[in-house]
C-alpha cells in the first residue's frame, strides 16, 4: 500500500471523526453516549407500537454450538455441578451448606463459562480504543484487569428500550443473504425504510438484518471474524445527524468486512468511541424478519437490556421486539 493511499485513508477518518464526535455533549462524566437520546417519550411511543401482544426473541442459543471459532473468543460452555443423577444416587442428603437432610428434596445446579461477546451482545464504550482514548476522552488505561472504571457496560443497563426499526436488506434486494465485503450505504438504508413508509426518529434503534447469520447458521465457518456484509463506514455521519441511539446486526462486527479503509473496525473508531453509538452484533434477526414480511409492520418496541457487569466491556443480552 503506497504512503499516499495511507495519508488518503487517515484524512477520511479524522474527518469523519472531526465530523461526528460527540464528546463533551451530555457532559465531561457522561457514560451513556447516544443511548442519552432515549428518553421518556421514546419510551412512550415505543410502548404504543405494541398492538397484537407478540413477544419474539433476537437472542441466539448461548451453549456449545453457537458461531465462535476459538481464534478469538470462545462460545459459551454450561457446566451442570449438581444433576439428577447426582440426587438419584443420593448423593444430594445430606444437602450442602449445613441444610440438613434432603427429605426428599433434590436440586439441580450449573455454571456459565463464556467470554461476554461469544454471542448476542452489546459493545460497552469501554470495548474500543482509539489514540490512547475511548468514549468521551476517557483514557484507555481505566480499563484494568479489575474492569472498566468507565463507560462499563452497567451503563447501558434498563435503558436500551425504544424504537426499532428493521431495516431488511435481502428482501429488498431478493436474495437469501448480502455477500461478504457488501457495504450498507446510506442509499440501501433509506430505500429500506421508504419502501415501508418509515423515518428515523431521535432515539431509534436501528435494527440491520444481512441475512448472513441465516446463510451460516450451523456451519459457522469465519462468520465470526472473517469477511462479512455489513455498515459502511460512509454511515458514519448519517447516523450522527439522525441521532440514532442503536445499531444492531445480524453479523459479528457491525460493520463490512473487509474494511474499506487501511483501519481495522474504523465504524467502531467512529461512531462507537466518538459518536456513542451502541454497538449491538451477532443479533438473531430471522423470526422478527419473518414476522414482519408476514403483518407489513416494520418497527416495533426495542427491549434489549444487558446484563449489570460492573466494568463489563460487553455483556450478553436477552433482546426482544414487542408488536
Amino acid at each position: 500500500m503506497t504512503e499516499s493511499r495511507v495519508a488518503s485513508d487517515a484524512d477520511v477518518l479524522h474527518d469523519y471523526i472531526a465530523r461526528c464526535s460527540n464528546w463533551g455533549r451530555w457532559g465531561d462524566d457522561d457514560e451513556r453516549g447516544a443511548i442519552n437520546f432515549i428518553g421518556p417519550d421514546q419510551i412512550r411511543n415505543a410502548a404504543a407500537l405494541v398492538r397484537r401482544g407478540t413477544s419474539l426473541s433476537l437472542t441466539l442459543p448461548y451453549d456449545a454450538r453457537g458461531p465462535q471459532s476459538g481464534a478469538f473468543r470462545s462460545n459459551p460452555q454450561v457446566l451442570t455441578t449438581a444433576t439428577g443423577l447426582d440426587y438419584l444416587a443420593g448423593e444430594q442428603d445430606p444437602l450442602p451448606a449445613g441444610w440438613g437432610a434432603a427429605k426428599g428434596f433434590g436440586y439441580a445446579d450449573d455454571l456459565l463459562v463464556m467470554h461476554t461477546q461469544a454471542g448476542t451482545q452489546w459493545d460497552a464504550l469501554s470495548h474500543i480504543f482509539w489514540e490512547g482514548k475511548m468514549w468521551n476522552g476517557r483514557s484507555a488505561g481505566e480499563v484494568t484487569s479489575q474492569g472498566s472504571k468507565a463507560n462499563g457496560i452497567e451503563n447501558y443497563t434498563a435503558r436500551i428500550v425504544t424504537r426499532g426499526i428493521l431495516v431488511d436488506l435481502p428482501v429488498l434486494r431478493g436474495v437469501d443473504s448480502l455477500e461478504p465485503g457488501y457495504a450498507i450505504s446510506v442509499n440501501d438504508i433509506e430505500e429500506c425504510l421508504a419502501a415501508h413508509s418509515l423515518e428515523i426518529r431521535t432515539g431509534d434503534a436501528l435494527i440491520v438484518r444481512t441475512g448472513f447469520m441465516a446463510a451460516r447458521r450451523g456451519n459457522w465457518g469465519d462468520y465470526a471474524g472473517g469477511s462479512a456484509p455489513g455498515l459502511s463506514l460512509h454511515t458514519a455521519s448519517w447516523l450522527h445527524e439522525k441521532e440514532i441511539a442503536a445499531v444492531a446486526t445480524d453479523t459479528w462486527g457491525v460493520e463490512v468486512r473487509p474494511n474499506e479503509i487501511d483501519y481495522f473496525q474504523p465504524l467502531h473508531i467512529v461512531a462507537l468511541v466518538h459518536t456513542g453509538v451502541a454497538f449491538g452484533e451477532m443479533f438473531d434477526l430471522d423470526a422478527l424478519a419473518a414476522d414482519c414480511a408476514n403483518d407489513g409492520v416494520y418497527e416495533f418496541m426495542f427491549v434489549a437490556s444487558p446484563l449489570p457487569l460492573t466494568g463489563g466491556t460487553g455483556s450478553p443480552v436477552s433482546a426482544v421486539a414487542l408488536k
